[in-house]
């Protein structure tokens, strides 16, 4: 199983969980934008759908912000490799004019299992709008309490409850023969 690491707007940086979770989790493949800082809709969702669709095994999809919000536009040759999704902190693409370009955001059901994590206090998006997301997508909301943008600056980094969270997805997936990722992860963090 690969699991396909969606940052959102200006990437994910060091420290971030995603960066830390695409450096040590087996099967993680980082996706790449030519443009991180002016994002486009249509440039964003083809980088997305190509890291999907050139891998061997179906993959969970782990977004953040904007990554999310892309992750949800994509197209169907990309959407049917994906075995589950883990969007956090999603982005308000019509309340911020950089990214109005992902606007309107789609409101229809995923066809695979995803979970949406928001936080109460995101500067970035109201827990209500999330909630709604998640209602649209058919997703598990998990909300959390005053925990910002769940990022490196809110103190988000290794994010435990994350890993446990794809664990869930993954576990899902693959029945009793996943691995445990949170050992494997853990494991590699005391090596590190």
């Amino acid at each position: 199983m690969r699991f396909i690491i969606v940052p959102g707007w200006r990437d994910s940086g060091p420290g971030h969980w995603q960066s830390l979770w695409a450096e040590r989790l087996s099967g993680a493949v980082r996706v790449q934008q030519d443009d991180w800082i002016t994002p486009s809709r249509k440039a964003w969702v083809a980088s997305i759908a190509r890291t999907i669709v050139l891998q061997n095994e179906p993959v969970i999809v782990v977004a953040h912000s904007l990554g999310c919000i892309a992750t949800t536009h994509l197209p169907a040759e990309a959407v049917a490799r994906i075995q589950g999704a883990l969007l956090v902190a999603p982005a308000d693409p019509e309340r911020r004019a950089i990214l109005s370009d992902f606007a309107p955001v789609p409101y229809q059901k995923l066809p695979y299992r995803s979970v949406l994590v928001a936080s109460s206090n995101d500067p970035f998006c109201p827990v209500r709008l999330a909630g709604a997301y998640a209602r649209a997508w058919g997703s598990e909301f998990v909300r959390m309490q005053d925990a910002g943008h769940i990022n490196v600056e809110s103190g988000h980094g290794e994010w435990p409850l994350g890993l446990a969270l794809l664990q869930s997805l993954a576990l899902e997936r693959a029945g009793d023969a996943q691995p445990d990722l949170s050992s494997t992860f853990f494991k590699s963090l005391e090596t590190a």
